[in-house]
């Protein structure tokens, strides 16, 4: 088989650029992995690539395949790889650089690659790498989360929000999280306070907080300055924050770019799953072929944990 099923976008624009076409099957190289894709998903990262924003941080060639996230069955293993084989059960972060997960076969690297939760099937092992990789960076890497911090995570619902809740809680924090109209599920993930940030502006309820995890950038992230405490710092992951309103204010500023050591975190991951220490929600599951209702349902930007994309039924 020299093709296989993809969803690929042949130039940037709206949801309706993606094209559900035949598209060549990955080879397999040097210390690279072949996984049979069983499930995918769309985060707002893969929205961000298909309409051109992030084309001056990556240097993509179109036709492009999207998808960061996969679980599925190793197919083969490349030349040099020792820790995986034929018939494996994995999950990984893909694409990001290169062509993604969006499809039937997907070539990742081997050190992106771990065994997939016991716990969990395909659909639900898909939603952690991209959302987990980024909690992780953010309160493990950069933050340093320590016990009796408090943290605020804003979109705390959504994808890497409702990982980075579980994360934070583990770590030891004490977590506040906003949302709309996913305030029962925040209290179920283990915040200590959620606030609806429609009726309830989040600064005027919140204050002296260690750590402010943006994950929605704009009129919020210019907002949670005010909420920090001396030191603290404002981590985002969807917009650059201000280094100079950081130093004005006392606060630090990082601006997430880079990725923990990926196949091993997700290891550590599948541990935590696996004790019952971190659950993904998944909110919604369709086939590959209705991707582009993916991408227009996540830029409602009111989802609830993650969508995912199954392949194989």
């Amino acid at each position: 088989m020299t093709t296989m099923k993809a969803v690929r976008i042949h130039a940037y624009g709206g949801a309706d650029v993606l094209a559900f076409e035949e598209a060549p099957r990955p080879t397999t190289g040097e210390g690279e992995v072949l996984i049979r894709v069983h499930a995918t998903t769309v985060n707002p990262f893969d929205c961000a690539v298909r309409a051109g924003y992030m084309a001056g941080y990556f240097n993509y060639t179109l036709p492009l395949i999207l998808g960061t996230d996969v679980s599925g069955v190793v197919e083969e293993v490349g030349p040099g790889v020792v820790d995986f084989a034929s018939g494996d059960q994995v999950y990984a972060r893909a694409g990001v650089t290169r062509d993604g997960a969006n499809a039937e076969y997907v070539g990742v690297a081997a050190s992106d690659v771990s065994a997939k939760p016991q716990s969990l099937d395909h659909l639900h092992a898909a939603a952690l790498p991209h959302v987990m990789l980024t909690a992780w960076q953010a309160l493990v890497v950069v933050a340093n989360l320590t016990p009796g911090q408090t943290v605020l995570i804003h979109a705390a619902a959504g994808g890497v929000g409702h990982v980075a809740v579980q994360l934070a809680k583990l770590l030891g924090a004490r977590v506040i999280g906003t949302a709309s109209d996913n305030l029962d599920l925040l209290y179920e993930l283990g915040v200590d306070e959620a606030i609806n940030y429609v009726t309830t502006p989040f600064e005027t309820a919140v204050r002296d907080v260690d750590v402010v995890l943006d994950l929605v950038g704009g009129d919020v992230q210019r907002r949670s300055w005010a909420v920090l405490k001396p030191g603290g710092i404002l981590i985002s992951a969807v917009q650059a924050p201000s280094a100079e309103i950081a130093a004005a204010q006392g606060v630090r500023q990082h601006f997430m770019i880079a990725a923990p050591p990926i196949g091993k975190t997700l290891a550590e991951v599948a541990s935590l799953v696996d004790a019952g220490k971190i659950r993904p929600v998944v909110s919604q599951v369709l086939p590959l072929q209705e991707t582009r209702k993916a991408h227009e349902l996540i830029e409602g930007k009111h989802t609830r944990g993650k969508i995912v994309l199954q392949v194989v039924s």
